[in-house]
């Protein structure tokens, strides 16, 4: 009698570590599948056609603004050039594929004057330094003009951020608001000259003809 039990014990604990293993072989092919389900790979320096430029760089744009914007990108050959004529007061840029990350902008028409000379003087070979400074100069002088009012700049951007053609929209990327006011400073706005806390807005460059309000939500 005492063998049968001995047995029967014998052939349950036997079953239970049969059992156990499938169920642990079970949970890691289900691991593996679920961590190749979810895994993603990322584009480095994605080119992108003149139709995905488009859909990518309005997207940093407030969506009522997306259909009429101008859209600025890259040809075949890397040349800056315009994609798109809009019929509003947004500009859109799309990222440039010969740069690592990702970045595409959207902004009031009013900075195009800023922004468009330091795209020229960067053409020219000069430095951020050398940029800052003659832009500097010719915003005192009035050569630069300058937005009358707050004017805001819309960004995606991230060094793992990428354009899923897919789905049509921007995957890893950081979004941020950046409003510009020439010459404010931290008495006239109220702002502090750093965030204190993750997401709150801060003044930068105070006191400077291109001080604006940082915004980055959930950074």
């Amino acid at each position: 009698m005492k063998n049968i039990y001995f047995f029967a014990i014998l052939i349950i604990v036997l079953w239970s570590c049969d059992n156990s293993d499938k169920k642990k072989s079970k949970t890691i092919d289900d691991t593996e599948i679920a961590s190749e389900e979810i895994k993603v790979e990322i584009p480095k320096n994605q080119k992108l056609t003149k139709e995905q430029q488009i859909a990518s760089a309005i997207l940093a744009a407030p969506n009522e603004a997306r259909e009429g914007a101008t859209v600025y990108g890259y040809d075949d050959n890397g040349s800056f050039i315009t994609l798109k004529e809009g019929f509003n007061n947004f500009i859109c840029i799309a990222d440039n594929s010969k740069k690592n990350g990702f970045q595409v902008v959207c902004y009031h028409n009013s900075l195009e004057p800023m922004m468009a000379r330091g795209r020229e003087l960067t053409i020219e070979g000069k430095l951020r330094g050398e940029k800052e400074k003659i832009r500097n100069d010719e915003a005192k002088s009035g050569k630069l003009k300058l937005p009358d009012s707050p004017a805001t700049l819309h960004i995606y951007y991230g060094e793992k951020a990428f354009f899923n053609t897919e789905t049509n929209q921007i995957e890893n990327a950081k979004y941020r608001y950046v409003v510009y006011m020439p010459y404010a400073t931290q008495e006239t706005t109220g702002l502090s000259l750093k965030p204190n806390e993750a997401s709150h807005p801060w003044l930068m460059f105070p006191g400077k003809y291109n001080a604006h309000i940082m915004i980055t939500p959930n950074e």
